[in-house]
């Protein structure tokens, strides 16, 4: 089973490094790795060249300008010429080295459509310091009325159903990767699997936790998300979760 990897950037070659090793230290081979960059100014181009030779033909790269976020996604999913695909942001990494091995025994589950698992968030100025933990293992269908979904960069599904269902909608701003894990798990009840294993660690900060207008923006999404997938909420029932993910801060877990 081939696995393709897929990491959007653009002007990231402060992080982009500890994202490309991370792969590189994968113990599962069959693995093929897609950079879809936008056009970056500073060097992040030249610090794909520079891993480019590791891969010994199994990345793919391109540098041009895009539509954004989910295009490039978008773009990487197209590229990718693996069975199954996965999202690995250019900020964030695998701090352990056998994650796709994981993916890709429960993947070979013939009932298994989706794998997902947990995050840790840790501080950018110290990566072993875990500052929220993010667990999908109580994930159920029917809390995307809550505005709750599986950790997306831990989102690991075959890439015939993009195919057959649909790529990232370009018209969401922030909230186009919960509309697609709504379409995908409750629209076409594809089987998911949770994998009990933090899977990547990410750097805190993001697009949709920017500030409290890109917030608003994100749950407006999410309802409209819900509603296009026949999923009934509202706002006061989205903004319940942020009562929730109050928990989540203490919740860091050590490192193993």
């Amino acid at each position: 089973m081939k696995i393709s990897l897929i990491t959007v950037t653009y002007n990231s070659d402060k992080t982009l490094a500890d994202t490309i090793e991370s792969v590189l230290n994968q113990t599962y081979t069959d693995i093929e790795y897609i950079i879809v960059d936008g056009n970056s100014t500073d060097k992040t181009v030249d610090l794909i060249k520079v891993y480019e030779p590791l891969f010994h033909g199994r990345m793919k790269w391109v540098s041009e300008k895009d539509k954004g976020l989910y295009d490039a996604m978008n773009k990487g999913i197209k590229l990718a010429s693996g069975d199954v695909v996965g999202i690995i942001n250019s900020d964030d990494f695998y701090h352990r080295s056998n994650v796709i091995e994981h993916v890709a025994k429960v993947m070979q589950d013939n009932n298994v459509d989706v794998v997902f698992g947990d995050v840790r968030f840790v501080n950018p100025d110290d990566l072993n310091r875990t500052k929220r933990y993010y667990s999908s293992g109580k994930f159920v269908v029917n809390k995307f009325r809550f505005g709750f979904m599986p950790a997306h960069p831990t989102f690991f599904t075959y890439k015939s159903y993009f195919e057959k269902f649909g790529y990232y909608k370009l018209d969401y701003k922030i909230a186009a990767d919960f509309e697609l894990l709504v379409r995908f798990l409750y629209t076409y009840r594809l089987c998911f699997k949770y994998i009990p294993l933090d899977i990547m660690k990410m750097r805190l900060g993001g697009v949709s936790t920017a500030s409290l207008k890109s917030n608003l923006i994100m749950n407006r999404e999410i309802i409209r998300a819900c509603k296009e997938n026949n999923i009934w909420t509202c706002m006061p029932i989205v903004m319940l979760k942020y009562f929730v993910k109050v928990f989540e801060l203490f919740n860091t877990k050590e490192d193993e």
